[in-house]
């Protein structure tokens, strides 16, 4: 039986001074389940098993008469949307597998974290249709999966992302000040600029459509990817609030500076998406209004954060106000028989667009 042979500081009938419990941010990897030091984290990963959805049940049939409808504008706006789909959550799973399993010390965390990577491989399969459905022609397809290279306003919004998030993907460990804050900011563009702005964004132009009745297909599986990015960018913003509370000196002045910058460097980067998209304007589509649109969301981000807002817009857009409310109640309600898992108790739609 091994023998603890006290220290000259500690004498043989005094109690050893416990250790200091480790903050989430800590350097280590934390095993232990029991006891829960977490167990929001926990509850948000079972809250997404409930969410469960396959690519096999969105039905695209209906969009390839669709598209034919579509003027010359909407479908050059339908390419780059898909292109951008097409890119966008592989980098959000590199990061998680990269840098956000690596550094969030707790199990309960992880476990979210595993399950986020198979929604985010959910998304790039659906994605994967979507382009096999409206892109015919290989070579399409091809310059679809190769827009980072070859369509700028896609490459300038993955290079503001890794501008944002590299700086911390070779650190070992987190063991400074500086070293916290660059895993933070990683983790605030993560959610609220990727996830919270590049993607709603993505999703006004697909709701657009569906208000106008087009693309019941393409509105169908981004109501499923809406609710799964609506609950990453949560986890991740429970993150950053449990990180505030055990190290609120990481949250000063600087560290505002530099999220409010973040967040005016992604409307920037998203309007110039919305030009690329968008050209003179189209019928209720706009890159002034989107402007608008994506001010309104960057101050929510910002809000959310406990930062201060900036712009002072409001949501131009009544469709997603109101669009899809009513289709996404039904999923649930319908899942008991259409799906295997089926969810408990009573489904609330309070997101702010």
């Amino acid at each position: 039986m091994p023998v603890t042979v006290p220290t000259q500081s500690q004498s043989a009938d005094q109690p050893a001074t416990p250790a200091r419990q480790k903050n989430l941010l800590d350097p280590g990897f934390e095993l232990t389940l029991r006891p829960m030091r977490y167990p929001e984290f926990y509850e948000r990963y079972r809250d997404a098993i409930k969410n469960t959805w396959t690519v096999e049940e969105v039905d695209l049939h209906s969009d390839v008469a669709d598209l034919a409808k579509l003027s010359p504008g909407e479908q050059h706006l339908i390419g780059r949307l898909v292109a951008f789909f097409a890119t966008g959550d592989s980098i959000v799973a590199n990061n998680l597998v990269l840098t956000l399993y690596k550094h969030i010390n707790s199990p309960e965390a992880r476990l979210y974290l595993s399950r986020q990577l198979f929604e985010e491989a959910v998304h790039v399969q659906f994605y994967l249709t979507l382009l096999d459905t409206y892109l015919p022609d290989p070579d399409e397809r091809a310059a679809a999966f190769a827009a980072v290279e070859n369509i700028p306003s896609i490459r300038e919004k993955a290079e503001f992302c890794f501008r944002w998030m590299d700086s911390v993907e070779n650190i070992a460990q987190l063991e400074s000040k500086a070293d916290r804050r660059r895993f933070l900011l990683n983790l605030i563009c993560f959610a609220a600029c990727i996830e919270g702005l590049f993607f709603y964004g993505a999703f006004a132009y697909v709701y657009w459509f569906r208000s106008r009745g087009l693309l019941h297909g393409l509105a169908t599986g981004t109501n499923w990817v809406f609710r799964d990015e609506s609950m990453h960018m949560e986890f991740a913003f429970s993150v950053v609030d449990t990180v505030r509370r055990e190290e609120p000196e990481l949250f000063d002045e600087e560290l505002g500076g530099q999220v409010t910058e973040m967040l005016r460097e992604a409307v920037e980067a998203e309007l110039q998406f919305a030009r690329d998209l968008c050209g003179d304007g189209l019928p209720g589509m706009n890159t002034d209004s989107m402007r608008e649109y994506l001010e309104c969301v960057a101050d929510q981000r910002l809000a959310r954060l406990g930062f201060k807002p900036v712009y002072g817009s409001q949501n131009p857009f009544g469709f997603m106000e109101l669009q899809d409310v009513q289709e996404l109640t039904n999923f649930f309600e319908r899942r008991p028989s259409a799906y295997q898992v089926a969810v408990e108790g009573n489904v609330s739609f309070d997101d702010e667009f």
